[in-house]
């Protein structure tokens, strides 16, 4: 059996720097399905927001929190992030992350939503890639610290509400060879769940194609509440290729440097849409370039940047700028761009300190729902939360201390390849279902729709999949979670009568003061609502 004090899933910013913290207080296993450096942190693009500078304050970047999640936020997350995240950002700093700066202060940029230039970057836009390979060179100098790649979370080890590990699905290199290709136990003190959101459960995604929610399903089937799922964020600009669902991400910082959106006219059409133009929040951008996109009759709007200093550009935005080379377009002129599934807001319920309704099962990341980022996240909050939050959750697990005797755990997965290609027909169908029917703009009728269609690919799985007397099938029960995402999207969204943040109905466009509650999912129990700001979250 393999045992570890800490057992880490995921290996985006929060899940590696919560493994290099644990590292200091016990062995700990990094469980990552695919490879360490693919991961929605490693390809952020824009930056890390914080106050770091003196016309900037605190206070400040709450308010901006704040008007961007819609009246959805818990304030006491937000107070917690905004005034730790300067701790954070000092401590990496002075553990040689390495910050752009000018004139030797740091570089701050303005995203969507920020009053204040208070977004770090590093190498341009490739922040994420640069504080991901910071953590990296942390977690490789830990030799208490192995790393499982080509792992997959299957299930989590849970009996009497505690949580003692996690099986997975090991195709590691560094397993013995009679273990690869099978179910591995893994056992733990304590385990965080650090697996990311959901957003390539859509077509058309700025994700990882591994990132489909199933941390989010697992944790429900297990007895989490899940908490805000019908808040998707679409990023505005994804770069828009006809031959492609996955969306080279161009970053809010483009339009933070004053890059326009155009119509196919030529004119900007968010001027008079908002007072920030292509600076407003988010889930407003996207929407007004989806209406525009419907409009004008074309599947993108256009980016254009040629007023601009070319020079900047090609130094603010090197990789962004090769990457568009390499798809044939000129970042410095113009480019097509189109919205597309970037963030799941929702996510597993946490207190401030990471814990879940299991106990010794922590959360942290886009798979938490902390309420920081209420029906829609200020851009670049994303990457200080996982600094504080993992930082917060690390400090806290040392209460519940070592476990003295672990229970028994069966093997109990195997799987058959027959399945295979059900399995990936399935992941393309239910892609296809929520573009279509819980996109940027929903309806009663859509959800009900997609629903339905939902609880037929069940009904089709269960008839069709090639059973095991052996336990349960691999494919199938990766389906199961898949649909079961899909689920826990749409249903919330069907019950929320309203529009607000990054749920958008077109039969009820306005916000509803009735619906300023979170949406709270539990298997086994029908959808209820928790009000905003009554202590919810502090359990």
């Amino acid at each position: 059996m393999l045992k570890f004090d800490y057992i880490v899933i995921g290996s985006g910013l929060a899940g590696l720097y919560a493994a290099y913290k644990a590292s200091m207080r016990g062995s700990v296993a990094v469980v990552t399905k695919s490879f360490v450096r693919e991961s929605n942190s490693f390809n952020a693009q824009g930056g890390i927001a914080a106050v770091t500078s003196e016309d900037d304050s605190p206070e400040i970047h709450k308010s901006d929190t704040l008007i961007a999640g819609r009246g959805l936020c818990e304030e006491s997350s937000v107070d917690i992030l905004v005034n730790e995240g300067p701790e954070r950002i000092q401590e990496i700093i002075a553990n040689n992350m390495k910050f752009d700066t000018e004139n030797g202060m740091l570089a701050l940029g303005l995203e969507g939503g920020h009053h204040k230039r208070r977004i770090l970057h590093a190498g341009g836009d490739s922040t994420g890639r640069w504080i991901t390979e910071f953590a990296i060179s942390k977690v490789e100098t830990q030799d208490n610290i192995t790393v499982f790649e080509n792992t997959l979370l299957l299930d989590l080890m849970v009996k009497d509400g505690e949580c003692y590990g996690v099986r997975c699905w090991s195709e590691d290199k560094n397993l013995q060879s009679e273990e690869r290709g099978s179910e591995v136990l893994i056992y733990a003190d304590h385990v965080f769940l650090t697996s990311g959101g959901a957003s390539a459960i859509y077509a058309r995604t700025t994700n990882p194609l591994t990132t489909i929610g199933d941390g989010v399903a697992i944790a429900y089937k297990a007895g989490c509440r899940i908490v805000d799922m019908e808040f998707i964020q679409f990023h505005p600009s994804g770069l828009y290729r006809k031959d492609s669902s996955q969306a080279f991400l161009i970053s809010e910082a483009v339009r933070g440097e004053r890059a326009h959106l155009l119509d196919k006219n030529g004119k900007r059409f968010m001027v008079p849409i908002h007072e920030l133009a292509e600076l407003a929040p988010r889930d407003i951008v996207a929407r007004s370039i989806f209406k525009q996109m419907k409009q004008d009759g074309r599947p993108y709007v256009t980016l254009s940047l040629k007023h601009l200093d070319r020079e900047m550009i090609l130094k603010r935005f090197p990789a962004i700028y090769a990457k568009c080379k390499e798809f044939g377009y000129d970042l410095t002129q113009e480019i097509p761009v189109a919205p597309a599934a970037h963030y799941s807001v929702g996510g597993v319920l946490s207190n401030n300190n990471g814990r879940t309704d299991i106990k010794r099962l922590y959360v942290c990341g886009e798979v938490a729902a902390t309420g920081i980022m209420g029906a829609n996240r200020l851009a670049s909050n994303s990457l200080i939360e996982c600094l504080v939050f993992a930082n917060r959750a690390i400090e806290d697990s040392v209460k519940d201390g070592s476990i003295k005797e672990f229970p028994a755990f069966n093997v109990h997965y195997c799987r058959n390849e027959q399945n295979a290609q059900m399995y990936a027909d399935l992941r393309e169908r239910v892609s296809e279902i929520m573009n279509l029917y819980a996109g940027i703009i929903r309806s009663e009728a859509s959800l009900k729709e997609g629903l339905k269609q939902i609880d037929e690919l069940e009904n089709i799985i269960d008839e069709r999949c090639l059973k095991s007397d052996e336990g349960k099938e691999y494919y199938t029960e990766a389906a199961h979670r898949l649909l079961c995402v899909a689920r826990l999207i749409m249903s919330p969204a069907l019950q929320r009568k309203e529009s607000r943040g990054g749920h958008y109905r077109e039969d009820y466009p306005c916000t509803d003061e009735a619906f300023a509650v979170h949406s709270v999912q539990r298997y086994g129990e029908e959808i209820t609502t928790a009000p905003v700001n009554s202590n919810y979250f502090n359990f």
